[in-house]
C-alpha cells in the first residue's frame, strides 16, 4: 500500500503545522521532538523559530545527541551552550539524550549491524516527531528522515557504530556501502522501538551539497521547493528525491552528483529491504 505523503509549495512555519494535522497521526504520551541542532557556524540549518509553531503544538521535548566528531556538538558541554546560542532551549526543554552514560543498546535483526546505541533518555518518551531539514551530505548523499532516525539519534558512541558498520574504530575508514546500509538498519531499529508512533515532517529549503553539520557548509544550489509530511521515513525521502529530480532548477546537478557520487540511494533501497516501511507513496499537494 502507499503511503501518503502531504506536500506544499509554501514553506512558513505555519504550513508546517497545517500538514501535521493533515497527517491525522495523534502522538501520545511525552514526545520527543528530533531536531538538527546546527552546527556552530553553519548558515543553513532551520532555526527554532521556524519550528516554534509545530513543537508548542506537539507540546514536547527538543532531543539531540552528541557528535562523534570534533566540533562544538561532541560534548555535552559544548552542545548544551550551542544550544543556548542557537536559540533552542529559548523557547524549548532541551534534552541531550547521551548527556550521561550507558547509552540504550538495543538488538535488531539488521543486514549489517545487530545493534545500535541510543541515548539512555529515550526510554522517558513514548513517540516522536521528526523534523527534518532535506539536503545533501558529505557521506551520506543526503540527509533526510532516515538519517535523523539513524544518526540522529545514535548516541556519540552509536554514531561511530553506524558510521563504522559495527566496528566503531572504522568510523571513518568503513566501506560506504556498508555505512550506508547501517543507517538503514540503524532507522529500522529506532522505527521498532517507538512501535512506529512517529510523524516526519521534511523541510526542502536552503538547500546546500553538505549538511547542517558543516561548521563551513556550502550556500544553497537550487531553489527551495517546499514542506512534506508523512507516517513513513522511507516514503518522505524518496519523494524528496523524486522533487529534486524532476525540479527544474538547473541547480538540482550539483545536488544530485552529491547524492549520486555518495551513493545515498543505498540508504533507501536497503530501508526498502528491511520492510519496516516502503518506498511507495501518494503525493497529495496541499495549496
Amino acid at each position: 500500500m502507499s503511503a501518503k505523503v502531504y506536500f506544499s509549495k509554501d514553506i512558513t512555519p505555519e504550513k508546517v503545522l497545517e500538514l501535521y494535522k493533515m497527517v491525522g497521526k495523534e502522538l501520545k504520551g511525552n514526545v520527543a521532538i528530533k531536531v538538527h541542532s546546527g552546527e556552530k557556524g553553519n548558515q543553513n540549518f532551520l532555526h527554532p523559530e521556524f519550528w516554534k509553531p509545530i513543537i508548542d503544538h506537539v507540546g514536547g521535548t527538543v532531543v539531540e545527541c552528541n557528535t562523534a566528531y570534533e566540533g562544538q556538538r561532541n560534548t555535552t558541554e559544548k552542545h548544551k551552550i550551542l544550544m543556548d546560542e542557537h536559540g533552542w532551549t529559548k523557547y524549548f526543554k532541551v534534552d541531550i539524550m547521551d548527556a550521561e552514560g550507558p547509552d540504550l543498546e538495543i538488538e535488531m535483526n539488521g543486514n549489517v549491524i545487530k545493534k545500535n546505541y541510543l541515548g539512555k533518555t529515550v526510554a522517558n518518551y513514548d513517540s516522536m516527531l521528526v523534523l527534518s531539514h532535506f539536503k545533501g551530505h558529505p557521506m551520506g548523499g543526503y540527509g533526510g528522515a532516515l538519517k535523523q532516525l539513524a544518526i540522529g539519534m545514535a548516541s556519540s558512541f552509536g554514531k561511530a557504530y553506524i558510521h563504522g558498520a559495527g566496528e566503531p574504530e572504522k568510523i571513518w575508514t568503513a566501506e560506504r556501502e556498508l555505512f550506508l546500509k547501517s543507517m538503514a538498519d540503524a532507522a529500522m531499529s529506532v522505527c521498532d522501538y517507538f512501535k512506529n508512533e512517529i510523524v516526519y515532517i521534511n523541510v526542502m529549503a536552503n538547500m546546500s551539497v553538505d549538511c547542517d553539520c558543516c561548521a563551513k557548509a556550502e550556500d544553497p544550489c537550487m531553489k527551495d521547493i517546499g514542506i512534506l509530511a508523512s507516517t513513513d521515513p522511507i516514503a518522505i525521502d524518496q519523494a524528496c528525491l523524486d522533487l529534486v529530480i524532476n525540479s527544474d532548477d538547473p541547480g538540482k546537478e550539483h545536488l544530485l552528483e552529491r547524492i549520486n557520487s555518495r551513493k545515498g540511494i543505498i540508504t533507501v533501497d536497503a530501508a526498502e529491504a528491511l520492510g519496516f516501511a516502503s518506498r511507495k507513496y501518494e503525493l497529495i499537494e496541499v495549496k
